[in-house]
């Protein structure tokens, strides 16, 4: 019996490049499997993101939030009636190459590589340049050399989160993909009941990696199958709420996963060190803008800490 696959795209004020992503979901190889469902998750947009997008000549279904759900919730959303065996979640500001879809599956159906549960692709921008593909999973030492700077002068002493180009250059087992392109087995989506709708946006990936990590499936990062990811995305148009919103699910992802003394020491490194540095640099940056996201960001972030917890 051939795999099926069903690729799950959550849509918050998209554009274009999500048309553009669903038309190279159309062209891409589709050998070694049956694509059975493109299913678009639409968080309230107001962009007119969906007008047209039926003409792709996809199996598609659009679900319509009137409001932003946040994107873990609305990936378990898009994901709740499939019957496939993979699942991609997929960014709506990519573009799949003409093989992005069939050497993962090809790779993931391989019967040595069945404790793979994750797996994903080389991400690369305009220039064919690698960019954000995979990491290591945090922890207070990785926030603090980042923070600081220590992660430049002493990287072996305070790694950086975020793995290198130079680090992507081959196909390895790797602590967490990139969530851009997530390709995972259906039944480990089940085993970890899909992404901690708790975290918003941020740290979900992070979060669902290292819970399959603990059931025993690995991630793995394929570096000859290409994904084009332009980043950003409609979270530039905000980037008060894109810092807070980072922010807070780093600290939710601490006191999850950390011990209590870890997890505070992180709390109290984002509330102090890193806030002077941020703010900091937005004063000799001359940047008001950049100033005035950075105190918005943390206001918010204590306001929640106050009215909510952390936990």
């Amino acid at each position: 019996m051939t795999d099926t696959l069903d690729i799950i795209i959550v849509n918050w004020n998209a554009g274009k490049p999500l048309r553009d992503c669903l038309l190279s979901i159309k062209n891409a190889e589709k050998s070694g499997f049956n694509l059975t469902r493109v299913v678009v998750v639409d968080n309230g947009s107001t962009d007119g993101s969906l007008d047209a997008i039926h003409t792709a000549g996809l199996p598609l279904t659009v679900i319509r939030n009137p409001e932003n759900r946040g994107f873990a919730a609305a990936c378990n959303q898009g994901a709740k009636e499939s019957k496939a065996d993979y699942l991609l979640f997929l960014n709506p500001d990519t573009r799949l190459f003409r093989d992005t879809l069939s050497k993962p599956i090809q790779f993931m159906q391989q019967p040595e590589n069945a404790h793979i549960g994750i797996c994903g692709v080389r991400q690369v921008d305009d220039l064919g340049i690698t960019t954000l593909s995979c990491a290591r999973f945090p922890s207070v030492r990785i926030f603090f050399g980042r923070t600081t700077g220590l992660s430049r002068i002493l990287p072996r002493a305070f790694p950086s989160h975020v793995m290198s180009s130079q680090e992507c250059v081959h196909s390895s087992p790797v602590d967490q993909v990139i969530g851009a392109f997530f390709l995972v087995r259906k039944s480990l989506y089940a085993l970890i009941d899909g992404f901690d709708e708790r975290f918003f946006v941020y740290f979900e990936e992070v979060d669902f990696a290292l819970r399959a990590k603990r059931k025993g499936y690995s991630s793995y990062y394929l570096s000859d199958a290409l994904l084009y990811h332009k980043g950003g995305g409609s979270s530039e148009k905000i980037k008060a709420k894109r810092l807070f919103y980072s922010l807070r699910s780093r600290i939710q992802y601490g006191f999850k996963h950390f011990s209590l003394l870890e997890a505070l020491a992180l709390l109290i490194l984002t509330l102090t060190l890193e806030m002077l540095v941020r703010i900091s640099l937005a004063i000799f940056s001359l940047s008001r803008s950049r100033f005035n996201e950075t105190v918005m960001a943390y206001s918010q972030l204590i306001v929640f800490l106050v009215a909510k917890g952390w936990k």
